[in-house]
C-alpha cells in the first residue's frame, strides 16, 4: 500500500489549521509548517543564533526566544527583511516535513497532510500526490484575522506578502471552501480523505 500525501495550502486566516485539525479527527495524521517554524527557532536551535546574527540580539526577548511580534512587525512591509528570515526557516522547515513524510511512507500511513501557507510561493507543490487550497472570502478573512487582534494595516501586510489566493485555487487540484458551518466542511473532508 502506497502511502498518499496532500499538502494544504491557502490564505492566511482561511482556515488551513482548521482542515487540519478536522481531518486528524477522521485519523488522517498530520504535520503543519507553522508548527515546525516555531520549533527551529527554539532557543538552542541553530536558526535562532543565525537570526540573532543577521537581524540583531533586539530580536530576542529577555528568555533568548525569538521576539515573534517585533520580527513580524520588522519583515511585513519589508520584502528584503522578509526573504532573509525565510532563508534561515524555509528550507529547515522543508527538511522536516519530509523526513515526516519519510515516516508515513515507512510507516505505511495510508494518507497525511502537511500544511503549508506558502506552498506555491516556495515551489512546494511537485512533493505532494496532490494540493488542497482552503479558501474563503475576503470579507470572512479580514473578520477571522480581526478576530486575532491584528489590526487592518497587520492584516494587509500579511496577505501581501502572499500569492493571491485565486491564484493559489487556480493551481490546486482541489478547493475546500471554509466559508459554511462545520459541518459542511467535515462533509467535503470525508469526500477528500475516502478518495
Amino acid at each position: 500500500m502506497s502511502t498518499r500525501v496532500i499538502g494544504i495550502t491557502g490564505g492566511v486566516g482561511m482556515g488551513k489549521s482548521t482542515v487540519a485539525k478536522l481531518l486528524r479527527e477522521q485519523g488522517v495524521p498530520g504535520v503543519d509548517s507553522d508548527d515546525l517554524a516555531r520549533k527551529v527557532v527554539a532557543v538552542g536551535e541553530p536558526a535562532l543564533a543565525d537570526i540573532a546574527e543577521i537581524f540583531g540580539a533586539e530580536f530576542l526577548d529577555a528568555k533568548g526566544q525569538l521576539d515573534r511580534a517585533k520580527m513580524a512587525a520588522h519583515i511585513f512591509g519589508n520584502d528584503a527583511a522578509r526573504e532573509k528570515l525565510e532563508a534561515i526557516i524555509h528550507p529547515r522547515v522543508r527538511e522536516r516535513w519530509l523526513a515526516q513524510m519519510e515516516t508515513w511512507r515507512a510507516d505505511n500511513v495510508p494518507l497525511g497532510v502537511v500544511v503549508i501557507p506558502l506552498l506555491f510561493e516556495v515551489g512546494a507543490e511537485t512533493e505532494f500526490d496532490s494540493v488542497i487550497c482552503v479558501a474563503c472570502t475576503g470579507n470572512t478573512q479580514r473578520e477571522r484575522l480581526r478576530a486575532r487582534e491584528w489590526d487592518d494595516a497587520q492584516i494587509a501586510a500579511r496577505i501581501a506578502a502572499q500569492m493571491e489566493v485565486t491564484e493559489k485555487i487556480e493551481r490546486a487540484d482541489q478547493v475546500v471552501w471554509t466559508e459554511g458551518d462545520i459541518s459542511l466542511l467535515r462533509e467535503q473532508l470525508q469526500r477528500i480523505s475516502a478518495e
